[in-house]
């Protein structure tokens, strides 16, 4: 009788479950405040598991299977807008992680040594960036839940936004979480592993205290924020802000903003409303910044602008956003997926995408960089808003339908970000909350404006110019992961080839 070869033991039932769960425990780290301390300790299990499969192909399996688990975890707040469909997107952007699956057990798995020690961080923390950067692009759904993001309140990571953006920050929470894996299970490389992460901690240090940092650029500004919260119609939503708006009169204001789709009509086909808008900006003695959700006249579709509206009406450049928000603004591809319109709430039309980045100056001076809800969540806008001119950005946004979960509070926290990134204040002003302003190091500036709340806030902010390093050279650690990658994987091809010529 023939036996048949086996390739190994099968591997345990609990696997497949365990990788779904174990990409899943990332997820309390994005909630703000939430668990920020978890992130360095996050991805640990998930490693251990990768560790032990039983050979590259289980390890690509419970890769992806851990990178469904872990964009289900983290999105699970659009489950009531996009219903099923937020189940096919969770595993077509899991697949990123399955040739993460198998790098990582290439790395970890076997005797550890001190070489290991060294370059198993660096490669993991490489692949799991450059996953990063490919789920970033805007057609697949763009860089939400970055790792990086969630220590925006922690000080040594703000330290090291402006240094490498929020990319250098996800690939050392990496590189920390496979050194403690490398801890943990591999004792002969421990003691190397423990010396190559001072290194690192010495050099981060190094770096984040001879980064160039902002210089103020001018006097304080004021800066108000109108956030009307929860109202039914684009008429009483107006309104309820044009009385919130009345009531900064005489509190030396400077510039008002109010969220994203805070004006629901063509100002040039209203101008009643522009004229009331005009009038405000008369009484309280500062600009308005509004954000018109609406078909323009002579344009067609619709567009998302923002709109410096002054005594004499609206006047300079005007914003239209350039970052749609998959489905929630345009269906990708509407003529295979717009079935996504009949299960959810996926945009019925598309709205129309801008094509450059302004930056608008109040009467007063201030050079505000506009920026409209989900394009916050992009390091490179606000990078480009700093370079044009921008004193400060603003961003204006609406998370009204996602009220009960962390997703208003998760976005807030992104202004933190780009704060720090960008060196210059970031005022994040909604519809119904989370608002908040953070100053050009990404601390926050007075209290924050809670979700659901009817109520305005007035900040003074410092506008700020000048580079920070990742400004100036921009994403660089993103280019320093795949060039790490491309050379070792040059140098296991080269040894492959050098093995078969020896036999």
């Amino acid at each position: 009788m023939v036996q048949r070869a086996t390739s190994g033991p099968r591997p345990s039932w609990w696997r497949a479950p365990a990788a779904l769960l174990a990409g899943g425990l990332p997820a309390p780290v994005f909630p703000a405040p939430g668990w920020w301390w978890w992130a360095p300790f996050c991805l640990v299990p998930w490693l251990l598991l990768l560790r032990t499969a039983p050979s590259a192909r289980r390890a690509a399996l419970e890769g992806g299977l851990g990178g469904l688990g872990f964009m289900l975890a983290v999105h699970h707040w659009l489950m009531p807008s996009l219903h099923v469909f937020t189940l096919v997107l969770a595993a077509l952007l899991g697949l990123a992680w399955a040739p993460w699956g198998m790098l990582a057990r290439a790395l970890l798995a076997g005797p550890g040594t001190a070489w290991r020690a060294v370059t198993a961080p660096a490669g993991v923390a490489s692949g799991w960036l450059v996953i990063e950067l490919v789920r970033s692009w805007q057609g697949l759904g763009g860089p939400w839940g970055l790792l990086g993001a969630s220590q925006w309140q922690v000080g040594p990571a703000l330290r090291l936004f402006p240094v490498g953006g929020v990319w250098l920050v996800s690939l050392l929470l990496v590189a920390v979480n496979t050194g403690l894996v490398v801890v943990a299970a591999s004792p002969r490389a421990r003691w190397a592993t423990l010396a190559a992460g001072a290194a690192v901690a010495a050099l981060a240090t190094g770096a984040a205290a001879a980064a160039p940092r902002p210089v103020p650029a001018g006097r304080p500004a004021r800066i108000a924020v109108v956030q009307p919260g929860v109202v039914p119609g684009a008429a009483q939503r107006f309104d309820r802000q044009e009385r919130l708006t009345a009531g900064l009169a005489g509190r030396g204001a400077e510039l008002v903003v109010w969220g994203e789709s805070s004006v629901g009509f063509d100002l040039a086909a209203r101008p009643d409303l522009a004229g009331r808008l005009a009038a405000l900006s008369r009484r309280t003695g500062a600009e308005l910044l509004v954000n018109v959700d609406a078909r323009r006249r002579g344009r067609p579709g619709i567009s998302k602008t923002s709109v410096l509206v002054g005594a004499s009406g609206p006047a300079g450049p005007r914003y239209d956003k350039m970052r749609l928000v998959p489905f929630g603004e345009y269906v990708p591809a509407r003529s295979l997926l717009g079935w996504a319109t009949s299960v959810g709430r996926a945009a019925g039309e598309d709205r129309h995408p801008g094509t450059r980045q302004v930056v608008m100056e109040t009467s007063g001076g201030v050079r505000a960089g506009p920026l409209v809800c989900f394009e916050t969540a992009f390091p490179d806008l606000s990078r480009r808003l700093a370079r044009a001119g921008a004193g400060l950005v603003v961003a204006q946004s609406s998370t009204s339908t996602f009220q009960q979960s962390w997703a208003p509070a998760q976005h807030a926290s992104l202004a933190a970000v780009r704060a720090a990134e960008s060196g210059r204040p970031v005022v994040h002003a909604t519809l119904t909350g989370v608002s908040a302003v953070f100053d050009a190091s990404g601390r926050p500036v007075g209290p924050r404006l809670g979700t659901d709340r009817s109520t305005t806030g007035l900040y003074e902010v410092r506008p700020a110019s000048g580079s920070t390093a990742y400004v100036r050279f921009g994403d660089w650690a993103v280019y320093a992961a795949v060039v790490w990658l491309a050379v070792a994987g040059g140098v296991v091809a080269v040894r492959r080839v050098r093995g078969r010529g020896d036999r």
